[in-house]
């Protein structure tokens, strides 16, 4: 299954208030429920997985979850690592790096590197990022095609290798939106959407979205041609 699929990992911490704990406990289960999920689209044969971990706009949230989020980011980034390896998926972090302490930065590039090599599946993992911001910076440098203009895309995003189209996006937690997450690329994206809070969402929950997936039809603007006979 050669697919680009995106995951807007949403309600971590509603998942942990409703069982009377600390937001940030609910991000901790969240990151384990990331292991589940990596290892099951790569079983499923899925090309491309885009998670986004920190948004632009999630700097607004309270110092200590930041903090906190960050920690768990480079803490996942230090010990899943030869994990990729071994089962040969390729890491590569999307997003800004200026505004991140430079441990994390680090833990991304080394991260990078160890992995460059593999060719399983690429796992792409969105932190401080933001699809306005990053279509932005592309427009002020004036590109004349559309190939200069994805390729420009795909260097403001520190994207180091051809993810191309997202074909399907996932967002769990119950909002239905995209919420500033790869809006080029998901111009003619499938979009599923579920309840289901992240730390509860696993390899069923994504075999379900692949089966939905596999029932649509896609157009892309063009009509299919009638059933001769």
């Amino acid at each position: 299954m050669s697919l680009h699929v995106a995951i807007i990992m949403d309600g971590n911490g509603r998942w942990a208030q409703r069982r009377g704990m600390h937001r940030s406990a609910g991000h901790v289960h969240g990151a384990k429920a990331v292991n589940g999920i990596v290892e099951a689209a790569a079983r499923a044969g899925i090309r491309t997985l885009t998670l986004y971990a920190f948004s632009a706009d999630n700097w607004g949230r309270p110092n200590l979850e930041v903090d906190a989020l960050m920690r768990l980011l480079q803490r996942y980034l230090t010990t899943e690592t030869r994990e990729c390896i071994e089962q040969s998926i390729r890491i590569n972090v999307i997003g800004r790096r200026d505004r991140l302490r430079q441990s994390l930065v680090r833990a991304i590039e080394q991260s990078e590197r160890l992995t460059a090599g593999c060719s399983r599946m690429q796992l792409r993992i969105a932190i401080d990022y933001s699809s306005q911001h990053s279509i932005l910076e592309v427009a002020r440098r004036g590109p004349r095609s559309l190939e200069e203009f994805e390729g420009l895309l795909a260097h403001v995003d520190h994207s180091v290798a051809d993810s191309g189209a997202v074909d399907l996006l996932i967002r769990t937690g119950g909002e239905q939106r995209l919420s500033d997450f790869l809006l080029w690329d998901c111009a003619y994206a499938e979009l599923y959407f579920t309840d289901r809070l992240w730390p509860d969402f696993g390899e069923a929950e994504l075999t379900a979205a692949l089966a939905d997936y596999s029932r649509r039809q896609r157009r892309f603007g063009k009509v299919l041609a009638a059933a001769e006979g």
